[in-house]
């Protein structure tokens, strides 16, 4: 990206930088910024007297300015994927996180005032992905999470945690925030938190968040991984635990909340440390991730039955939870949440007022919209009965392992209902992560409702070939397609009637031998082993603003014909000797076939299935993570 040439502009940054130094402004509350600008999920609200627009970024795409008209100047927050925890492990460390926007907590905020202009105009947006959990014993670690940016503001994936019990060091990996240490005999430490620099003008902050936890020293039972590192804290060192006095160690150090988007929500927190081996621990006591966003540690004694760890949060860059134990027996570290990126600017008022609240609102076509990207709380205030249109997409399922069947999409409702004023949960289902080493099966989307009466169901795993038991898709919204190898041909899930449609058959009868199936798509089945496409969303929800690149970043995602706002399609599966089947609807980017190791994922809030693992090892060729669902709810403005 050029630096920007105009005095002007230099003279407004540095007027801006001086007055929020002072703490008489912040870069974006002092007047509008006279900003025409597309890209991301939009958010309008009001905060105290200042009225803003944000633009959320699940995905990759670009933050493009079409105008300028007054000061130009925006805040942003850039957050990492979060790291992987380790086997017998640390979590996983949160992903980097950076922020302009005055009086955030932590040391990662800069007081310069970020200004944009026509040139260049384009601002490119990266959101990292989170990394996977290792599912291999000493001396792996969890994978790294992949770095987010706007333009030059980059924010570094958070680190993995170490695998331990395998006697030697295991020591955590650096990152945006640092992994935590793997249990061993004696003390390792978490890895560091990595700094990082800006090129002039914009000098945004050099740190982004804070070292992983130690592992605890002494032999015996009892012993615990190191807590990845957050953006608020450091991870939490490992201890021994005493179930008459259980102590808080091997916890995730903090996340950080703001209210970036109009919603206060948590980010980066570091993953929790896993328990090997030792006493039952109650599941109130398993070591927790940061600030209720970082995944939990497991526990490998655990009786009856042992407790496993759990994922970050997608879209919040949060730290994976180590495993209790080696995942021979089962126990699965677990997966760094995917990053965000976030621009917000002051406009002069909005343009109508809305009549509920919850969710991302903005107005479009004489609609109020209210977009949930995550779950919350859809509450009618207008006193009488409230006539909307609503979207529905579940998380759409994991590829499936080892040439592994494509998932399927979550499940997809349109309709309309009249809402009472009084509250309405909404869920959004998040994509089901893959399952690590064969044969185990992946996992389905988790269901997204609005209310309970109106539920869209999980896409469906694809199927492996690692087991004849194992190698069929799951049922699902749309079902997963069928597992490639093996003796024959194995089927795909069926979809569930009036929301989705079944995956392909996978198996060693096609070609080329060895493929698995596409995942079925909400708009037709799969085929071969290319994913069936999805839908196009109703003409209410297409407002231009939040149009997505080939690459994302926007509502929904491309579709045939040079259209847009596309969403729940299956995952492409595994193409033997090949490259992966593509992803249907969204023009081939809403899940890809992996060939030699990980699948591709669905896009975040498409609900669109993950990609099918390769075929070179049945340890390392993992099904991609389905992609978390969307719902979306409009009425007359």
């Amino acid at each position: 990206m050029a630096p920007l040439t105009t005095g002007i502009a230099h003279l407004v940054a540095a007027f801006f930088s001086e007055k929020q130094r002072r703490g008489v402004v912040s870069s974006a509350s002092a007047a509008p910024a006279g900003i025409t600008a597309t890209g991301g999920v939009i958010s309008d609200y009001s905060d105290g007297p200042a009225v803003y627009r944000a633009h959320v970024f699940a995905s990759t795409g670009s933050f493009a300015v079409s105008a300028v008209t007054g000061t130009g100047l925006v805040e942003y927050l850039v957050v990492a994927g979060g790291g992987g925890g380790g086997s017998a492990g640390g979590g996983g460390g949160a992903g980097g996180f950076r922020t302009n926007v005055p009086g955030t907590p932590g040391n990662h905020t800069t007081t310069t005032a970020f200004p944009v202009s026509t040139s260049p105009g384009t601002y490119s947006i990266s959101v990292g992905g989170g990394g996977a959990g290792t599912a291999a014993g000493y001396p792996s670690t969890g994978a790294t999470g992949t770095n987010s940016s706007f333009g030059p503001i980059t924010s570094n994936g958070g680190g993995g945690g170490a695998s331990g019990a395998g006697g030697g060091p295991a020591p955590g990996v650096a990152g945006g925030s640092g992994g935590g240490a793997g249990r061993d005999a004696g003390s390792s430490p978490g890895g560091a938190s990595t700094s990082v620099t800006t090129p002039s003008p914009w000098s945004g902050p050099s740190t982004q968040g804070n070292i992983g936890g130690t592992s605890y020293p002494g032999g015996g039972g009892g012993q615990t991984a190191g807590g990845g590192g957050g953006a608020g804290g450091a991870g939490i060192d490992g201890g021994r635990y005493d179930i008459s006095n259980p102590a808080t160690y091997s916890q995730g150090g903090a996340g950080i909340s703001m209210n970036i988007t109009g919603i206060t929500t948590h980010y980066a927190g570091g993953g929790g440390g896993g328990q090997y081996p030792g006493p039952t621990i109650p599941a109130a006591d398993v070591r927790i991730g940061g600030s209720g966003v970082g995944g939990s540690g497991g526990n490998s004694t655990g009786s009856p039955p042992t407790i496993s760890a759990t994922n970050g949060v997608y879209s919040t860059g949060s730290g994976g939870g180590g495993s209790g134990g080696p995942s021979s027996g089962g126990l699965l570290a677990a997966n760094g949440g995917s990053g965000i990126v976030v621009v917000r600017y002051q406009i002069a008022s909005l343009t109508a007022t809305a009549k509920a609240t919850g969710g991302l609102i903005s107005f479009f076509g004489g609609k109020t919209i209210h977009t949930f990207t995550s779950s919350g709380t859809f509450v009618n205030t207008s006193g009488a009965p409230l006539s909307v249109e609503y979207v529905v997409v579940a998380g759409g399922g994991s590829g499936g392992t080892d040439d592994g069947g494509g998932g399927g999409a979550g499940g997809y409702l349109t309709s309309t209902t009249t809402v009472s004023p009084s509250p309405v949960s909404v869920q959004v289902g998040s994509g089901g992560a893959g399952s690590g080493a064969a044969p185990t099966y992946g996992n389905n989307g988790t269901p997204s409702y609005f209310g309970t009466p109106i539920t869209a169901t999980g896409g469906g795993t694809g199927g492996n070939s690692e087991s004849a038991a194992n190698a069929p898709g799951s049922p699902g919204g749309s079902g997963g397609g069928g597992g490639g190898g093996g003796a024959g041909t194995f089927p795909g899930g069926s979809g569930t009637p009036g929301q989705g449609n079944p995956g392909a058959s996978g198996g060693n009868g096609g070609s080329p031998t060895y493929s698995g199936g596409g995942g079925g798509g909400a708009g037709s089945a799969g085929s071969g082993f290319s994913g069936g496409a999805g839908v196009q969303l109703p003409s209410t929800f297409r407002n231009p603003v939040s149009q997505s690149t080939p690459t994302g970043g926007g509502l929904g995602t491309p579709g045939p014909g040079s259209t847009y706002f596309w969403v729940a399609g299956g995952g492409g599966g595994t193409r033997d000797g090949g490259a992966g089947g593509a992803g249907g609807g969204g023009g081939g980017f809403a899940g890809g076939g992996g060939v030699a190791g990980v699948g591709n994922p669905g896009r975040q809030n498409t609900g669109s299935g993950g990609g099918g693992g390769g075929d070179s090892s049945p340890t390392t060729s993992y099904g991609g993570n389905g992609g978390s669902g969307i719902v979306i709810i409009a009425y007359p403005s």
